[in-house]
């Protein structure tokens, strides 16, 4: 699921974990969001109270393991998402190959949310630049092995 800021693209991801979640599998909400200022905790909270009742939620914040993560949580994951954790990592410099591995090795579906920040203005610093370049080249590995892509605008949804 791919979008830009307030695209729907998590709204979309949310219903595609529960169309998948079939023959008795459960569902795990992977965060890697942590609230930094009231905007943040706002969004968290708005993605909480969406959240079905009967999901688990699993927080993989800055410094987590997202690849060890992913490999231990079982039926349905939907991963929200690969921006906030890339952000996370101090030097923007996550691992994308261990990340693509374990989104592979996955017995059960994983719908995972990306920022597309390719189509948004040009940063102005360094550390903008650097974030755009890397969110682009993880968005290709993850594309490169995903079975379904698409990218969400004004909550419409475009098959790639």
């Amino acid at each position: 699921m791919l979008g830009g800021t307030r695209s729907g693209k998590s709204a979309v991801a949310e219903r595609l974990a529960v169309e998948a979640a079939v023959d008795g599998l459960g569902v795990t909400y992977v965060a890697t969001g942590a609230a930094t200022d009231s905007a943040m905790e706002a969004r968290i909270a708005a993605h909480r109270l969406r959240r079905p009742a009967g999901w688990a939620t699993v927080e993989a914040g800055p410094g987590a393991d997202l690849p060890a993560v992913l490999g231990l949580v079982p039926g349905v994951v939907l991963l929200d998402s690969l921006g906030t954790w890339v952000a996370g990592h101090h030097d923007l410099d996550p691992d994308g190959d261990a990340l693509c591995d374990a989104l592979a090795g996955r017995d059960a579906p994983s719908v995972v949310v990306s920022e597309e920040v390719g189509l948004a203005i040009h940063p102005a610093s360094e550390v903008g630049r650097r974030f755009v370049d890397v969110i682009g080249t993880l968005n290709q590995q993850v594309a490169a092995i995903a079975n379904r892509v698409v990218l969400v605008v004004a909550g419409r949804c475009l098959e790639l």
